[in-house]
């Protein structure tokens, strides 16, 4: 690309980051670093009824914890700051009244109540009531445009609430670009008048976006499909103020895993998965899951969120950042909502698992279960080789292996029964034997001692392995008996063999 790539995520802070805002915060993150461009976070809190304290916090460590931190931002390299919008108030309406200058844009004093009448009566007749080209000057709404400049001025001195309208223009036909969509018509007789400032000083959201993305040097804006129909505006404002526009990419919605709409929080609470990066608190004290505190591996969020509505054109599924920034391309974006699978997260949470280090991850389940305190790090790490091709989230490891650091405590009744015959505590004895003459114990001696004596003795594999395992675990489950016996030693391997033999007896 001939200029310095320039994408901004523009996040309002009104509550936790949603898992689609993650989506598009990653899409304009890979965009950006393939074109070697820079990526701005900006904070567009103009609606300061909805501002939540602590959000912005919580936006930022969201990025940093997927490893998709910002470029530019509050507080870092502030080239164009400041980046919040709240703080950019006073650049806004210089801007507002260049247009006013310019005939793209008129003052409305009209109030909420005449308003609401006018909607009333529209209703009434079946219709809807819009404004813009065909009543604006017909005299029933108050602007600018049917009072006189004096009258005008004096509603302003006199401190009357006014806002400034766009003058949308009439019978024309605005061809627009869309890097996902194509090209797109609008018959601009159909747009309503959008206010762009109020006499609070507070633009809305669409003045503020433009001018602050045009000061800021965006050069793509990479938005949800949400923004779409407000494309025709930000382009005619654009134009308006005779600026270079961006390109524009609208991203598909991501859709509820069952039925039809959009994914909500109610969805993952109604089936059990969180739908935001990180556990939130919100101000009257409800939690709401995150991704990370679930188990999840950034890695894992990063890679199946790449998969909501992008995909490379090959089978390859598991991508690192490093991977998904070399393939990434916008026009391999569907139109088409992206569906949520939870499933699907949770293959790529238990891909991802396996290449964690074995060290690492027994380093966190120790934090996580009292029971292992006192246990060597070293030890849990071998124990976590063994089981964990078994798990999705660290989570699970206990139940896969809590038969490594306790003797068991019963016999599931039902294994027992399959597993135990009149012969097993002659067998089992047999076995203790065999443990106790293994002079050098390690995995392959134990497994060449038993499968040896099975074999000779012709008795059947089961009628040894299963209440070996019994034994060892308290249930027919677990990784290879041998490799447990290794791990457990010696002196418990037999004290537990014993164990089954007395309650046989």
């Amino acid at each position: 690309m001939s200029k310095n790539v320039r994408v901004r995520f523009a996040p309002s802070p009104t509550g936790p980051l949603h898992i689609g805002g993650v989506r598009t915060a990653l899409f304009n993150y890979l965009f950006a670093k393939k074109h070697g461009g820079d990526f701005v976070l900006r904070i567009e809190d103009t609606d300061q009824n909805r501002y939540v304290e602590g959000a912005e916090d919580y936006i930022v460590e969201s990025l940093s914890w997927c490893g998709i931190p910002f470029d530019e931002g509050p507080g870092k390299n502030e080239k164009f700051g400041p980046y919040r919008q709240s703080e950019r108030k006073h650049l806004y309406k210089q801007y507002a009244d260049q247009l006013i200058s310019s005939g793209k844009a008129y003052y409305a004093f009209d109030t909420s109540e005449q308003l609401d009448a006018h909607r009333k009566g529209h209703e009434a007749e079946g219709k809807t009531f819009i404004y813009n080209w065909h009543n604006r000057e017909k005299g029933r709404l108050v602007n600018s445009l049917v009072l006189t400049e004096a009258e005008t001025q004096a509603k302003i001195e006199g401190g009357e609430h006014y806002v400034v309208r766009f003058k949308s223009p009439q019978d024309e036909t605005l061809l627009l670009k869309d890097i996902i969509r194509g090209d797109i018509s609008i018959d601009t007789n159909v747009l309503d008048d959008k206010i762009l400032f109020k006499s609070d000083g507070m633009p809305t959201y669409h003045l503020a976006n433009i001018v602050d993305d045009h000061l800021m040097e965006i050069t793509h804006v990479i938005r949800g499909e949400e923004w779409l129909p407000s494309l025709a505006l930000h382009q005619l404002l654009y134009d308006a103020f005779g600026w270079e526009t961006p390109e524009f990419a609208h991203l598909p919605l991501i859709l509820k895993p069952t039925g039809k709409g959009k994914l909500s929080k109610r969805d993952g609470d109604k089936l059990g998965f969180p739908v935001f990066p990180l556990e939130y608190t919100a101000p009257d004290g409800t939690v709401s899951r995150g991704y990370k505190e679930d188990g999840y591996f950034s890695d894992a969020v990063v890679n199946f969120l790449a998969f909501l509505g992008w995909n490379p054109g090959t089978e390859q599924e598991i991508f690192s950042l490093e991977e998904l920034v070399k393939d990434f391309d916008l026009k391999r974006v569907n139109k088409a909502g992206a569906r949520f699978d939870p499933d699907k997260t949770k293959w790529f949470n238990h891909h991802y698992m396996q290449q964690q280090l074995d060290l690492d991850l027994a380093e966190q389940f120790k934090t996580i279960q009292p029971e292992l305190a006192d246990i060597d790090v070293n030890y849990i790490a071998l124990v976590v080789g063994l089981v964990k091709e078994r798990a999705t989230f660290i989570v699970d490891f206990w139940n896969l292996s809590h038969f490594f650091f306790a003797s068991p405590t019963s016999y599931d009744e039902k294994a027992s029964k399959k597993a135990l015959k009149e012969d097993t505590a002659d067998i089992l004895n047999k076995v203790i034997e065999l443990v106790n003459t293994t002079e050098d114990f390690k995995v392959e001696n134990l497994q060449a001692n038993i499968k040896g004596w099975i074999t000779d003795s012709d008795i059947g594999f089961g009628k040894v392995m299963m209440p070996l395992r019994l034994a060892l675990v308290g249930a027919l489950q677990g990784p290879d008996v041998f490799d447990i016996m290794f791990l457990i030693g010696k002196e418990e391997t037999v004290k537990r063999i014993r164990a089954l033999v007395k309650s046989i007896n």
